[in-house]
């Protein structure tokens, strides 16, 4: 007999890092796909006259709702009903405005994590980092965390993993 259905790659994937990430003590938050304004800009720090906030970078309703561009309005919605220390995970789709090719499309999943705590350092993410890509590739895995600018956060920081064919 033939399988009628299966759960979709995509959501697959999804649950196998929510499950990590609960491993290491993270709760998994959700939010709306169609976000107010103030979750998805205003309380993370960004102005008006910020590019992200273009007509070309955002869906934008006539009612002044948006299709959230990131996942950090779950992130703001979560720290309004839970109190530090906590360890969260937004998983989601986003939204913007591309011109779709190979490498970009005007959906996609996202997922974000924040640690709120005493005595947490980059120290933490690191092994986090590794810690999710060792158990996704099922074997140990060798990163390099290096420092990247980013207008939205301080310090940035971007990820690097050693080739899982020939580890260079």
């Amino acid at each position: 007999p033939s399988q009628l259905a299966a759960i979709h790659p995509v959501s697959r994937m999804q649950y196998e890092i929510e499950d990590i990430f609960t491993s290491l003590g993270f709760t998994v938050q959700d939010g709306p796909h169609c976000e107010l304004d103030f979750y998805n800009f205003e309380a993370l720090n960004i102005p008006q006259d910020h590019p992200a906030r273009d007509m070309q970078d955002t869906f934008y309703f006539k009612n002044g709702a948006i299709l959230r561009t990131h996942t950090s309005a779950i992130q703001v919605r979560a720290m309004e009903r839970i109190k530090p220390p906590f360890k969260i995970l937004g998983p989601g789709k986003v939204f913007r405005v591309e011109r779709c090719d190979a490498s970009h499309e005007a959906a996609f999943h996202q997922l974000e994590g924040m640690v709120v705590a005493e005595d947490i350092s980059v120290a933490n993410l690191i092994h986090t980092m590794k810690t999710l890509l060792s158990e996704i590739f099922k074997k140990e895995t060798n990163i390099r965390l290096r420092p990247g600018f980013f207008p939205f956060v301080e310090p940035g920081f971007e990820l690097d993993i050693a080739c899982q064919i020939c580890n260079g």
